[in-house]
């Protein structure tokens, strides 16, 4: 049975950047702690724990003074560092550059008196942070169906999270265009209050994966698509995956395995989330060639 890597997978350059500032930090100052979880992948968050990363809630955030606490990839609202500095807490901001250039783009148009409307998961970390720099103020919708929340007599601008998927976020760029458009032509308000922009912000990394993605599924018999349950990129690339592979299976870790998966298969393809490790990937296959072997005999 052939076995094979996708080369494209694993840790997207801001969740490098993310864990690398956090190792470097450790190697002169043990104690140090991550606001929510570094990553959404509980396997290397319990790596980066034994080298002394301690994860907290926000809950726990405000009891810190004296502490060194980092900011992950995913970004924060202007609250937290506005506690930060009223509670003496040192932060190590390793917000992606990506999730802060967002953030800036949409602070100007908020600035400007747009109803700013973010297609994403409003209890995701990194929209929590993007709502944050609108006073909480921006409608977050994650379907077309839900474009029905935004006023149409409004100047509006549309971003997106970083790792929700491009077809529905142009989907619904075009659904509220024609209905900012049919609002307009009723004589609701005047063309110069015609004002509507998409601003399409999702990661390059991640909507860049999906044709590659594609392909990897279909070169293999079966795929093994390992990431956390919580993480958003991971959900969005196995549904990609399995569009192109029914024979695909999520798994957090080696342990949930299944022997039958690979009964009469020649070729595994292992693939991941951008917040899945390499190490991880290659545990998995190690443990696929140990079960592969007797599956074959």
């Amino acid at each position: 049975m052939k076995v094979t890597i996708d080369k494209n997978s694993g840790f997207c350059w801001g969740v490098v950047r993310t864990v690398d500032i956090a190792e470097e930090v450790m190697k002169e100052s043990p104690e140090l702690y991550s606001l929510g979880p570094i990553i959404h992948n509980p396997m290397e968050t319990n790596r980066l724990k034994e080298k002394g990363l301690e994860t907290i809630a926000h809950s726990d955030f405000g009891r810190l003074s004296g502490k060194k606490v980092l900011i992950r990839a995913h970004g924060e609202p202007p609250s937290t560092y506005a506690l930060a500095r009223k509670n003496n807490i040192e932060l190590i901001d390793a917000t992606c550059p990506v999730v802060t250039k967002v953030q800036e783009r949409i602070r100007k148009f908020y600035d400007k008196g747009y109803q700013i409307v973010i297609f994403g998961k409003k209890d995701h970390a990194e929209v929590i942070g993007l709502v944050g720099h609108t006073n909480n103020e921006a409608l977050v919708i994650k379907s077309v169906e839900e474009t029905a929340m935004v006023d149409p007599t409004k100047k509006t601008v549309l971003f997106s999270q970083t790792t929700m998927d491009k077809p529905t976020f142009y989907e619904i760029a075009r659904v509220l265009k024609e209905k900012i458009r049919a609002e307009f032509e009723v004589g609701t308000f005047e063309e110069s209050a015609l004002d509507f922009h998409a601003k399409d912000t999702i990661c390059g990394q991640v909507s860049g994966r999906d044709k590659k993605l594609r392909e990897f599924a279909s070169q293999n018999d079966i795929v093994i698509f390992v990431a956390g349950r919580n993480s958003s990129n991971g959900k969005v690339l196995y549904e990609i995956c399995k569009e192109a592979n029914s024979n695909t299976f999520f798994i957090e870790e080696e342990s949930e395995l299944k022997y039958e998966w690979f009964e009469g298969k020649e070729s595994v393809g292992i693939s991941g989330a951008t917040s899945t490790p390499q190490w991880l990937m290659e545990k998995v296959k190690t443990a696929i060639e140990t079960i592969a072997s007797p599956v074959n005999a």
